[in-house]
């Protein structure tokens, strides 16, 4: 049998430092970077989505960033399928693949070997979906989900709507529940040799306080320029027009609120996503933790744990 492949997965939430500490080691490790993130994927939606700068992207070869438009559809099933084939790509060349993202979902799927059957979006059902959103609202359609799959439900924020919209297009395609294809499609085995690094702060606080800096940044950076473009064109933008970084602005476009009104429920929602990862990446198993704030300089600790990691210890 063919010895599993290493992966480093680097999670965490929003504003923890994630990119940071990424580049530190693939340079350290002789890596290359494949993002676990579901936004960062879209061309020209890059301050609303903390992607990766030109320069940061120069000190490490990155993929699965900036590929593609914004009305294109970006779910589970295409990351893990795409991700596998970047990891024996960047393998076979002798790097280090390192998974860099925030995305729980995508995340622990790839970990875990999750093997999703290929779907073709089905757009009548999806335009309905979000039809229904548009005039009904995210609770109608997480009600719909609980009644369907309560299980999955359990596991979704009644605010993500792109998620709970995925579900029920999965539901209403196949007439497969979301649970039950990913309790139908664990392997026994896991797929690759994956050691997971968590970087969060111990103190919430300074997290909370790193987000709301972050967000003030980038509206500095240009975030309302990006917002606006996807306020025009929200009918086709789907995942991005529902996700947080731009929503939060549209009511300032439509002359309902003030601008710093917006930016400060930008901040809100982004610290409520920050405890819904805390909580996902919590309850994945075999994760080590690293802590900004710590005593221990966390950069030092991650290289010593990638270090036995890598060299059987």
């Amino acid at each position: 049998m063919e010895e599993r492949k290493k992966i480093v997965v680097i999670c965490g939430p929003t504003a923890s430092g994630k990119t940071g500490l990424s580049l530190i080691l693939a340079n350290k490790f002789n890596g290359e970077i494949i993002s676990a993130d579901s936004m960062q994927v879209y061309k020209q939606l890059d301050v609303g989505t903390a992607k990766a700068t030109k320069e940061e992207q120069s000190l490490a070869k990155h993929h699965l960033i900036d590929f593609l438009d914004p009305a294109e559809s970006y779910n589970v099933e295409i990351f893990t399928r795409l991700a596998k084939e970047k990891i024996y790509e960047i393998s076979s060349r002798g790097k280090l693949p390192f998974i860099v993202g925030g995305t729980g979902l995508y995340i622990e799927s790839l970990v875990k070997g999750v093997a999703f059957t290929h779907q073709n979006d089905d757009k009548t059902i999806k335009n309905q979906l979000y039809k229904d959103l548009e005039e009904k609202g995210k609770e109608y359609l997480y009600n719909q989900l609980l009644q369907i799959d309560p299980d999955y439900a359990k596991t979704v924020h009644p605010n993500n709507a792109v998620r709970v919209i995925r579900a029920l297009e999965i539901y209403y395609t196949t007439g497969v529940t979301m649970s039950k294809q990913i309790a139908n499609s664990k392997p026994i085995e896991k797929p690759f040799d994956a050691f997971i690094i968590a970087i969060t702060f111990k103190n919430r606080a300074k997290l909370y306080q790193n987000i709301d800096k972050r967000v003030d940044i980038m509206v500095n950076n240009g975030i309302l320029q990006e917002a606006e473009y996807v306020y025009k064109n929200k009918e086709l933008f789907k995942s991005s027009a529902a996700a947080i970084g731009y929503k939060e602005f549209f009511p300032y476009f439509d002359g309902n609120q003030t601008l710093q009104e917006c930016v400060d429920i930008l901040k809100q929602r982004s610290r409520n996503y920050a405890k819904r990862q805390l909580t996902w990446f919590n309850r994945m198993t075999d994760v080590n933790w690293v802590y900004v704030d710590d005593d221990i300089d966390y950069r030092e600790q991650a290289e010593k744990m990638l270090d036995n990691f890598m060299n059987g210890k």
